[in-house]
């Protein structure tokens, strides 16, 4: 008989059981040997669909893929994912066995009852077991005959436990046993899972064969040798500062002897203006190709980032195939269980498998989304784990890892240098102190690539940074310095705190005789690059205007104003408003304004009300006692200062506490049986033995994480290319396609909050695409000013002075 896995819709050919079970465990192992766990994964990936060799499930899926119309069965009433699960238990969980068998059981257990949603608790927060009620508690409908036919079609129960045995001596020569780092296997193994299963799943609907190996030493190598013609042209360029072209030169060359270097979490403190980018690229290009490490990936505190340094980048490697952007996920997982459409592959599955999996040479990503591919929710987001392995990853502007997942950041780069063979580059001139705080990074010791750095930064000064905070200034006040001061400013820079004032100091600025530009993360990132690209026209033709902005511009984006105007904030925010005037040193120092912007709500912003609180402190200080701080407050001294006391401030919120839980996330994730409150609840509610060695409430930790306090969703909106995105998108049938255009909408959207899509959809303002899948803004509600208007007053017309 003919056990079918999966139907493709446009043809009715089959995949087997079989076929599947094999196809995942080849393409499982490929991705757990990176890491020396070739048969933990694979295991994986033969156990996963084990339940599709029951009556029921194939009777499920001959009928919906070949009797639709009359089909008795609904999508989703067959559960075809916890057989794996309770095989892999019920033969390696009990008193008989080793405690390493019981772990292996539990790790690769999670990861198969899950691999269509989330992995489940092992205690939950009421005080049960949702992965016992799984694997121990479940009755499963035909399981006796479904495991039957597995041991006859797959692989003998002999050869079965020979290759049980081969992953026990791979997660033994693995573990160090804290339950930090199993929960990073855990995560691991289940990223493998869900990578291969829909890899596989992809290459059936698209009749692949085999997918490429991802060996990039030559394509490394060739953009290596390109990169080092472009720094070679610099050399012979002398119509700029030669001292400050010599320094980048040496700083460039420190780099790339420091790429000699074995895997480890270092430091890149260049000042602004010295070439940070490219300095950053040469030093993982070639420790890349002497480590053969798979890809380079950069993440970024801010879209803004993406969108210049992927193009840097592109320009000088001459490569627009193998770099990709990953801003935001434009698609939604919309559901947290996706079992029910598993087997017959519709369109909505094959958004699903469309590749999203982070398998480019070269990464350009958010700081959101990292942090979501180790502790979201989401398995789009977890598939993409495993390869962040052998992998060197750039960390830009480090020092804007949100506050409350200091700790969560840390855990997952101590594991990518200890245990995923992978080399970690921070990069700031602002360095935060993360080894300082309690769940500390394990930077390597003299991991600083920068020799003699309190020189180069002296000679790299180009502001002055002016304290105009002793009287508040409210918009009017500022508008008005604005005015008066602009044409000799001759290029202003205005940076406030929240979204509101600063479009309130736009309209109160707009009427004026220079032109006002305003920046906003509420436009796309295409119409932000659009504007970015005006504004450097007018700064080369040394054009007076002003820009007002959010911070959004402060973390890399490369402009240079004469003048710039930041409101309080932390200390780093203010150095790095300070990267944006006399950027490359083109005039003598110019001035950098400190002002107290007195109509900020900053009640609901905790992080920048800290900040603001701490700056204000080293601000006094520094009045009486410049000399301790080398004369600059924008030196590290006055960095270290700030950010110590910043982290002791805010240490409660350093671990990512869950009010709804009352406990901290990093409790829920990485606490010993011992110390775990749950675990001796558990014992006491049902007065036996709690019988797992593991008591992560992985879910509940997943279901409660948002890098961002409230949850954004992605609209495409109807600018430059946008509507043309949306007509493909819903035309659109090859996944391979789809993925295409998947990374092309990426330029054209805006992520939202809640509230803001709840009022969009409620003034019929949004347009559901593809099953819902995807959002389209209407053209009224997006304006040339201001990006997305809640009003739907926008107006595409051209810019106005």
């Amino acid at each position: 008989m003919v056990y079918i896995a999966h139907v493709r819709e446009s043809d009715k050919e089959i995949q087997t059981v079989s076929e599947h079970l094999n196809g995942v465990k080849h393409l499982a192992e490929v991705f757990g040997g990176k890491l020396g766990l070739m048969h933990v994964a694979g295991l994986a990936g033969l156990l996963h669909d084990l339940g599709k060799y029951t009556d029921i499930f194939q009777k499920y899926i001959e009928q919906v893929a070949f009797h639709p119309d009359t089909a008795e069965m609904k999508r989703g009433e067959v559960d075809h994912s916890t057989a794996g699960g309770k095989l892999l238990f019920s033969m390696f969980h009990n008193e008989k066995n080793t405690p390493y068998e019981k772990l292996l059981t539990e790790i690769v257990g999670n990861a198969i009852i899950s691999h269509h949603s989330n992995l489940h608790d092992y205690i939950s927060p009421d005080i049960n077991s949702d992965f016992l009620r799984r694997v121990r508690d479940k009755d499963l409908d035909g399981y006796s005959l479904a495991v039957e036919r597995f041991f006859e079609e797959v692989i003998t129960e002999k050869d079965f436990k020979q290759y049980v045995s081969n992953a026990l001596d791979e997660l033994m020569h693995f573990m160090d046993s804290s339950p930090t780092q199993i929960f990073f296997l855990t995560k691991y193994i289940f990223s493998c899972l869900v990578d291969a299963d829909r890899t596989d799943t992809r290459q059936f609907e698209e009749k692949l064969r085999e997918v490429q190996d991802s060996q990039n030493e030559n394509l490394f190598a060739s953009y290596y040798q390109k990169l080092m013609n472009k720094l070679n042209s610099f050399k012979k360029d002398k119509s700029s500062n030669e001292q400050i072209n010599k320094l980048r030169q040496e700083m460039s060359e420190q780099c790339d002897l420091f790429a000699d270097k074995p895997s480890g979490i270092y430091t890149l403190s260049i000042p602004t203006g010295g070439g940070k980018t490219l300095a950053s690229l040469r030093y993982a290009l070639k420790h890349a190709q002497k480590f053969n490490k798979q890809r380079i990936i950069y993440v970024v505190p801010f879209t803004t980032i993406i969108e210049q340094n992927a193009e840097e980048v592109r320009t000088i490697l001459e490569d627009d195939i193998h770099i990709l952007e990953h801003h935001s996920n434009v698609i939604d997982e919309v559901e947290e269980e996706d079992e029910l459409s598993d087997g017959l592959i519709t369109k909505r599955e094959r958004l699903k498998l469309a590749r999203d999996n982070w398998d480019s040479p070269v990464i350009f990503t958010t700081m959101v989304q990292f942090l979501n591919v180790f502790y979201a929710k989401g398995n789009r987001n977890t598939r993409r784990l495993h390869n962040l392995s052998h992998s060197v990853l750039i960390f830009d502007e480090v020092q804007k890892v949100p506050t409350k997942s200091v700790s969560l950041f840390n855990e997952a780069l101590n594991f990518l240098k200890k245990d995923a063979h992978s080399s970690i580059l921070l990069c700031t001139a602002t360095q935060p102190t993360l080894e300082h705080v309690n769940h500390f990074l394990l930077k390597n010791r003299d991991g600083e690539i920068v020799q003699n750095l309190s020189e180069v930064s002296r000679a790299f000064k180009r502001v002055e940074v002016i304290d105009r905070t002793g009287k508040q200034m409210n918009n009017n006040q500022l508008a008005d310095w604005v005015h008066t001061n602009a044409e000799s400013w001759q290029s202003t820079l205005v940076i406030l705190n929240t979204k509101s004032v600063v479009k309130e100091l736009y309209e109160a600025l707009k009427n004026s005789p220079l032109p006002v530009y305003h920046l906003s993360t509420s436009m796309c990132a295409a119409h932000r690059k659009d504007i970015l690209n005006e504004i450097r026209e007018l700064l080369e033709n040394k054009t007076p205007f002003i820009c007002v902005t959010t911070q959004l511009i402060e973390a890399g984006v490369d402009v240079s104003f004469k003048c710039v105007i930041r409101s309080l904030a932390g200390l780093d925010s203010i150095a790095q408003a300070a990267g944006r005037c006399n950027r490359h040193g083109e005039d003598d120092v110019q001035d950098v304004y400190v002002i107290d912007h007195v109509d900020e709500k900053l009640s609901k912003l905790k992080e920048i009300k800290t900040g603001k609180e701490i700056t204000g402190n080293v601000l006094a200080r520094y009045k009486k006692k410049a000399d301790e701080y080398d004369k600059s407050l924008l030196s590290q001294t006055a960095m270290d200062e700030y950010f110590q006391h910043y982290y002791k401030k805010m240490e409660a919120d350093l671990n990512y506490y869950i009010p709804k839980v009352e406990k901290d996330m990093t409790k829920l994730l990485m606490t010993t049986r011992r110390e775990s409150d749950y675990f001796k609840a558990y014992e006491k509610k049902y007065k036996t033995k709690f019988p797992l060695a593991l008591t992560g409430s992985y879910k509940t930790a997943a279901d409660h994480f948002q890098v961002i306090d409230q949850q954004t969703t992605s609209v495409i909106v109807p600018y430059g290319e946008g509507k043309e995105i949306i007509a493909k998108l819903n035309s659109v049938e090859r996944i391979e396609d789809l993925s295409k255009l998947l990374k092309q909408a990426q330029q054209y959207t805006v992520n939202l909050y809640s509230q803001a899509l709840r009022q969009l959809k409620q003034d019929n303002a949004i347009v559901p695409h593809l099953e819902g899948m995807i959002y389209e803004l209407r053209e009224n509600w997006y304006s040339e000013d201001y990006g997305v208007d809640l009003k739907g007053e926008g107006e595409m017309g051209f810019m106005s002075f």
